[in-house]
């Protein structure tokens, strides 16, 4: 089906309306539905896909960071000190995706999304804050608190080193794929670090914008970053992502995570099966 510029800038305008609204929910980052519905729908080459996506990401972050921040939910200290190694991931992330193949990449993202569904369907319950510290992380200055009904609690954090090093991983991702790579960060913290499970969503939508930035310069030089693609798909994710800070804040979306989950896995399955058959 023949698309005009105006036509395909609506649909991908609402699916990145649900894309941002997902990513801020889950802290995994819109990418994650934005690279499969670019390729598999509109048949869009994959590394323009990671370009576009990697944009989106970086307005989701800027989207729902504004509204955690001023909540008190995100931890700014330890995103910043996190954001070394996920930068640094995200350099060589941006540059092997410059020599694999497409079909290759293709198979690394539905994996990476298979396991972002499973980490989404499984039950995330908050446990209670640590009040102890590792020694990095009070000499960092790294605990902090955050608000539970309406109350401010401290907490402490704990194993900075394991969190570094998954960061480090988290970043490889995201400038190879064009994703958030939350489903790490999100993991780094939440059950590396120790810190509480709406802490660790709310300071991955922080970093998530940070680590693209240093791989969407990369993709920009080589020339995979199209405004047509770009622009609609932005202003979709950043309104769907306010729309889901506002949510996340509010209630427990344990039915919206399931039905995310089912989707990003067709997505997956559905990845793995044209990078394996060379159709990307």
């Amino acid at each position: 089906m023949h698309l005009t510029i105006a036509e395909l800038s609506a649909y991908l305008f609402a699916g990145a309306i649900l894309a941002g609204f997902l990513g801020s929910l889950t802290g995994l980052g819109g990418g994650v539905v934005i690279v499969p519905l670019l390729t598999l729908v509109f048949g869009v080459d994959l590394r323009y896909a990671i370009g576009t996506s990697l944009i989106t990401v970086i307005a989701t972050s800027s989207g729902a960071a504004s509204a955690f921040v001023r909540e008190g939910y995100s931890n700014i200290r330890i995103g910043m000190f996190l954001e070394i190694a996920t930068t640094i991931g995200a350099l060589v992330g941006a540059f092997l995706g410059g020599i694999l193949s497409p079909d290759l990449i293709a198979i690394i993202f539905g994996l990476a999304l298979t396991y972002s569904a499973y980490l989404s369907i499984r039950p995330r319950a908050e446990h209670a804050p640590l009040h102890t510290s590792d020694p990095i992380a009070l000499r960092l200055k790294l605990p902090s608190e955050y608000p539970v009904h309406g109350t401010m609690v401290e907490y402490g954090v704990q194993k900075v080193l394991a969190g570094f090093g998954l960061m480090g991983v988290a970043g490889v991702l995201s400038g190879l794929l064009g994703i958030g790579s939350g489903a790490v960060k999100v993991l780094a913290m939440d059950q590396a670090m120790k810190l509480p499970f709406k802490v660790s969503t709310t300071t991955s939508n922080f970093m998530i914008g940070v680590t693209a930035a240093a791989s969407a310069g990369v993709y920009l030089h080589r020339g995979y970053i199209d405004p047509v693609l770009a622009m609609p798909v932005v202003l979709g994710v950043l309104g769907g992502s306010l729309f889901g800070a506002k949510v996340l804040g509010k209630s427990n979306p344990r039915s919206l995570r399931i039905v995310f989950s089912i989707v990003i896995l067709i997505m997956a399955l559905e990845m793995i099966y044209n990078g394996a058959t060379g159709r990307i």
